[in-house]
């Protein structure tokens, strides 16, 4: 299985990064695509990526570090991305629920980094929470404006309905360890409608474990559960699921 969203620089891996990481292949994960959120863990997912054969990164400025954006922190990303391991820009959005950045300048830095992400030719992974049409507005607009680029909505919590306009778009859906949840209504639907050729599967590791996992730290290896809670609504094999969605994901990633 591949795990297409992760934070294994996180602060919980600090005491035994080394042993996770080691230990994927023998838990059937065969790679991780760690997700930076700021600049210091874009840094630590190049670093991680170098490391270990088995890590690929993602780099970018999350909503809630929006304010932090500059000139420089570009200049930086670039910089980042020349190494052969990064895979694309991530994950930048807009997060209108913590607010942790103005409204205005989350939405000029999100714009940015879709441009930077066309400039360098590299995907784009995309966090929203309470801002739905404003995230779906801005990523028309911006596939309107540069047809080739394409996006991947990561732990989508959304309707159906808007689903099916993301995959008008040619954008990618990731569900993780919500679609476990009793009461998760809208990613237990998504999984049955979901065309399987635009579906991947994450973690967010260290966060959202999924049953039976729930309220442990989130690791890679439980995906194992999102791929059996999938298959059971899909009505499929869960090896079927996961060489769907692991060919899915090197294809996004362009891996």
């Amino acid at each position: 299985m591949i795990d297409s969203h992760a934070h294994l620089d996180d602060e919980r891996f600090d005491y035994d990064r080394d042993i996770v990481i080691n230990s994927l292949p023998e838990r059937g994960i065969d790679l991780v695509y760690n997700i930076g959120a700021d600049l210091n863990s874009s840094i630590a997912s190049v670093e991680l990526a170098n490391m270990y054969e088995n890590i690929r990164a993602v780099i970018g400025i999350h909503p809630h570090d929006a304010k932090s954006y500059s000139d420089e922190v570009e200049e930086k990303l670039i910089e980042l991305a020349k190494n052969e391991k990064v895979r694309a820009i991530g994950e930048i959005g807009l997060d209108y629920y913590y607010d942790n950045s103005p409204r205005n300048i989350q939405v000029e830095v999100f714009k940015r980094q879709i441009e930077l992400a066309h400039k360098l030719n590299l995907p784009i992974v995309i966090h929203s929470r309470e801002a739905v049409q404003e995230t779906f507005d801005i990523i028309k607009e911006s596939k309107e404006k540069y047809p080739e680029l394409v996006f991947l909505i990561h732990c989508f919590s959304q309707s159906v309905e808007m689903m099916r306009e993301y995959i008008k778009l040619g954008c990618y859906i990731a569900l993780g360890g919500a679609v476990t949840f009793k009461n998760a209504r809208h990613p237990k639907e998504v999984a049955l409608e979901i065309p399987l050729d635009r579906l991947l599967l994450e973690t967010d590791s260290p966060y959202m474990a999924p049953v039976p996992m729930r309220g442990k730290r989130n690791e890679p290896m439980y995906i194992k559960y999102v791929a059996k809670e999938i298959a059971n609504i899909r009505g499929i094999k869960v090896s079927e699921l996961v060489e769907i969605t692991d060919a899915n994901t090197k294809r996004f990633y362009n891996d």
